[in-house]
């Protein structure tokens, strides 16, 4: 397609074509007109051309930017929801360790009261167990002695003839007289009823030595048996 430069031109020199011929001077600046013409035609083509081609490239520019600037909307969007959903998800886990440490607290305190009460226990058990090792040992040593005194004071029944025998023993330096004092309170304690009702400690149930048809030895014996049983059971405790 001509520029508007060009056929103005041409329209100029069309009157004079027809008069120039030869080699005159008319003729030489047609010449030359002509040559100016079609350079200026194509320097008006290759413009032409270079700006439709810059302008697909505005057009595929644009579309591109379109295309990004949606895609960076969504990126945007995607990014915005994920960080409430991580904000989201970080209040929850705040509120996990808050209860988790809640949970901790109260645990390392049961832990610590569980701990006192088997501090307890065990120093309860320790005392238990050292008091009902003292009473087997004493009543061991006790029947011991007595079977090698052979009196016949000692098959009585009577917590009183046992108290003089006791006694007797003690002056012999064959007990002491703690001891002494020990095997009479549980001879007592084995032939004389509890208010509840109830076993005394170390002791059957009275009721048993009142139709007990051994000796004074026979129920240090059998309290040696239940203070045995009860350490046993004691300590599987």
């Amino acid at each position: 397609m001509k520029s508007a430069p060009a056929i103005f031109v041409l329209a100029l020199l069309a009157p004079c074509c027809a008069l120039a011929t030869g080699d005159s001077p008319v003729s030489k600046a047609l010449e030359l007109l002509t040559s100016l013409s079609e350079k200026i035609t194509t320097q008006g083509e290759t413009a032409e051309k270079e700006y439709a081609e810059f302008a697909e490239y505005c057009k595929t520019t644009d579309k591109q930017l379109g295309f990004d600037i949606q895609t960076g909307e969504k990126e945007v969007a995607d990014l915005t929801a994920s960080i409430e959903q991580s904000s989201a998800t970080m209040t929850s886990l705040s509120t996990k360790i808050e209860e988790l440490a809640a949970s901790i607290s109260a645990d390392e305190a049961d832990m610590k009261a569980a701990e006192e009460i088997r501090s307890k226990e065990s120093a309860d058990f320790a005392a238990t167990e050292a008091e009902l090792k003292e009473v087997i040992d004493t009543l061991e040593r006790a029947v011991g002695l007595l079977r090698k005194q052979g009196t016949s004071m000692l098959q009585s029944k009577s917590v009183g003839s046992f108290v003089q025998a006791l006694d007797a023993m003690v002056q012999a330096s064959v007990f002491s007289s703690a001891d002494a004092k020990r095997l009479t309170a549980l001879l007592q304690s084995a032939q004389e009823p509890e208010d509840d009702g109830e076993e005394s400690f170390g002791a059957p149930a009275a009721a048993v030595y009142t139709s007990h048809s051994g000796s004074i030895i026979d129920t240090l014996e059998d309290l040696s048996e239940k203070a045995e049983a009860e350490l046993s059971d004691a300590r599987k405790q």
